[in-house]
């Protein structure tokens, strides 16, 4: 997907908003080797163009995502939830820190792995209000500390009230974690 040749510094600072435009979530460093130019230049034109980090983008994202969510506030969210089609799928993103982890081998505590899995299904769902009735879970391999794991939800049936969710988290490219959840959606008469 590299550019053929530099362009001129208008040419690739337009190309710079288009392709953020569609991506938001394009690194700096990708963005330097597609229009072969150094990291500082993608930085200066970043700045020149009020264009945040990737950090901020992501935030920016998340933001318009939590709004959409109905089961749950988007503040009880684990992770960063970068895009949400309620009733039918969404991701997060949770960059992992070491007091996340176990001292003695910096791998990550389990409930922080299975808390954006859960939240993540629970967003997902068309309902005011649900709870987990059901997860069935794996874990297929150790997070450390300072990953990022991405969590993909997909609603693969609904029946009745209940909402079969599945989600798979990974950790660059390799899936660390699936769970399969039915959540039950509770009317509010019912609360």
């Amino acid at each position: 997907m590299k550019t053929t040749g530099r362009l001129s510094k208008a040419n690739r600072q337009q190309k710079l908003l288009d392709l953020l435009d569609n991506d938001p979530f394009v690194t700096d460093e990708d963005l330097a080797d597609k229009f072969f130019v150094s990291i500082q230049t993608i930085r200066l034109d970043r700045l020149e163009l009020g264009i945040p980090e990737l950090r901020e983008r992501v935030k920016k994202v998340a933001e318009k995502n939590y709004q959409k969510v109905r089961s749950i506030v988007g503040t009880e969210i684990i992770g960063e939830l970068i895009d949400l089609s309620l009733g039918e799928r969404g991701i997060s993103i949770l960059e992992t820190t070491p007091d996340m982890a176990f001292s003695k081998t910096n791998i990550v505590r389990g409930h922080h792995i299975f808390s954006q899995a859960e939240s993540l299904a629970m967003s997902v769902i068309d309902a005011e209000v649900a709870l987990t009735g059901v997860s069935n879970i794996k874990y297929l391999s150790p997070v450390q500390a300072g990953d990022k794991m991405v969590a993909k939800a997909e609603v693969v049936r609904v029946r009745g009230n209940k909402h079969f969710v599945h989600v798979k988290i990974h950790v660059n490219q390799n899936q660390v974690f699936r769970g399969k959840f039915i959540l039950i959606a509770i009317h509010s008469r019912e609360v």
